[in-house]
């Protein structure tokens, strides 16, 4: 003869593994439609975070336009910059970035278009690729 267990009973059908009331259509869509608005407003702050904190302009530069650069030391360079029809050479060192020279924008000469900062580094990695094939 077999004795009946009530700790068999409980595990034979558990409370916790009961199904949950199902929900209503207008309960399933507000909230769908609220994970919807935090995911989307996740996304906006996250692209908001990138745009401020980018660390370069990636399109167009607009009015004022980088047309060269070179480095002195490890925190000193000079930037030649193209407003309008003005060439400015700035000095940018420690914090401060000072008006060395102003000459017009020679003729014949425009600044030049920015390039995919990526394409220079495709282009070695194949080489090195080829190289490491041959």
């Amino acid at each position: 003869m077999r004795r009946f267990s009530p700790l068999a009973a409980l595990l034979a059908s558990p409370a916790w593994a009961a199904e949950p009331p199902p929900l209503s259509t207008g309960s399933a869509l507000l909230q769908g439609l609220f994970g919807l608005l935090i995911v989307l407003a996740v996304l906006m702050a996250f692209f908001w975070f990138l745009r401020r904190f980018s660390p370069g302009q990636t399109g167009a530069q607009g009015v004022v336009k980088v047309v060269g650069g070179v480095m002195l030391g490890t925190r000193e360079k000079l930037v030649v910059v193209e407003v309008g029809d003005t060439w400015l050479l700035l000095g940018v060192g420690g914090g401060q970035v000072n008006t060395l020279h102003t000459l017009p924008r020679p003729e014949g000469v425009s600044a030049p278009e920015l390039r995919d900062p990526l394409s220079g580094f495709s282009d070695k990695l194949k080489e090195v690729l080829r190289r490491r094939e041959g």
